[in-house]
Formats: C-alpha cells, structure tokens, sequence
C-alpha cells in the first residue's frame, strides 16, 4: 500500500477532533519524511487540520465554522506520557467546570511539577502552574480544588462570596478521606489557600482536620480576602481580613 492509500485509511478511522503526530502511524524511520509531506498536503486540501507544529486533527465542520479539538485533546500530550499522568488542566478550564464562571478562555493553564515557559497552539494560549505535589489520577480533583482556591480573588465574572459559597458546596461533598487528604495537600500550598481551607471547613464543621492547618500558619500574617467574613464566619481566627 502506497503512503497515502495507509495514511488516509489510518486517518478515516480516528474520530473528528482527535490530535496525532506522524509517531500515531508505523512506519519505518525512512518513511518519515514523506508522511509528513503527505500530512501537509492534506492539510492543504483541507482533509485535516494543522494544531501546532508536527501536530494534527481532522476537523469537524458546522454551520458557524469548524470545531477546534477539545482542551484536553489540545494538551494531551502534556497530561500524559506513555499511561503517567505529568500534569493536570487546571485555571480557567476548571472555573467553568466547577460552576464558578461562565467564561470561556482562550488561556489553557496546566498544573505541572516541573513547568516550562508559556507558548501558544492553534488560538489557545498554554500556561504552567507549579505544583509542589506528586500529581495522581486519584489527586487531581483535589489539586484542582486547591487551585482554584489559591487563586480564588482571580475567577473572572464572579466575586469572592459568590465563588466561596460554591466552593463550600463542593468541599461538603467530599468523602471525609478526601477532605483529609485535601489538607495534607494544602500543606504545601501557600498560607493564603491553608487559611481560606481552614476556615472552608470550620464552616462545615470539620474542625477535626484543621489543626496542622492552624499550627501551619504564621500568628501575625494576615490575608486579604475581603467580604469573606460575611460566609466565613471564622474567617478572623484564620487572619482572613
């Protein structure tokens, strides 16, 4: 079989929206190269759609113009390698999942242990967090959570009650084991998202778990977070002003 006759046949069989590079396809070190130009060329006959550099999709046509992939097919690469999950979507792809904002941004922000500078694919705009936590399928809900309080005063078209009422929702859906390891979590965040947890869980009555929150804070350290007090009724005992 001619190059293109496999690339086509290979390609008819992803569904729309999925990225892949020239390494989705066997073939010989030789062959590389002319894949790729056949790649591009079907690019250019508009057969499929180009993301970023070495990086394709067939596009899916509507009314109002065609689909880009979705955020996770985008950045898969940078979730997972080989089965491991190296990172995590995180940011403004989450407010909008948690029900905090309706926005949708062009900014996709991954949580990584090892970051790297930020660059662009297709209209989107990639951005890192650091994260000081080993990342885990079993963990990521909770980092997750854990960022979005640490950048809480950040959630766009919102307000902070707004966003800390919906927060509470969430954190009291949580399994008691999860709640526990949320704060043992926490512990390496910084004191701002350990205060705001603590007084979270004051509020749900879960003072059995804020201890080594309390003993983990500067005494005379103080954060701003203003009118949480109002849904936070503990808020001053976590130096929340």
């Amino acid at each position: 079989m001619k190059t293109t006759e496999y690339l086509t046949s290979t390609i008819d069989k992803l569904p729309k929206g999925y990225v892949f590079t020239f390494s989705n396809f066997n073939i010989q070190p030789d062959q590389t190269e002319a894949v790729i130009k056949a790649l591009n060329r079907m690019v250019q006959t508009g057969q499929l759609a180009k993301l970023s550099k070495g990086r394709y999709y067939k596009p899916e046509n509507t009314p109002f113009g065609p689909l880009l992939p979705d955020i996770r097919e985008v950045v898969k690469d940078l979730l997972e390698d080989n089965g491991k999950i190296i990172g995590y979507l995180t940011g403004y792809s989450i407010y909008n999942q948690l029900g905090l904002t309706t926005q949708v941004s062009n900014t996709i922000q991954i949580g990584k242990n090892d970051i790297r500078p930020t660059f662009k694919r297709e209209r989107y705009t990639i951005s890192f967090i650091r994260q000081k936590n080993t990342i885990t399928k079993e963990t990521v809900p909770l980092l997750q959570l854990l960022d979005t309080m640490r950048y809480i005063k950040k959630i766009p078209d919102t307000d902070l009650q707004t966003s800390t009422k919906r927060l509470l929702d969430i954190l009291k859906d949580l399994a008691e084991d999860e709640q526990k390891t949320l704060v043992r979590l926490s512990l390496k965040y910084p004191p701002a998202t350990r205060a705001l947890l603590g007084a979270m869980l004051d509020k749900l009555g879960k003072e059995i778990f804020t201890s080594a929150l309390s003993k983990s804070l500067n005494p005379i350290t103080t954060y701003k977070l203003p009118g949480i007090g109002n849904i936070l009724r503990t808020a001053t005992n976590w130096h929340i002003v």
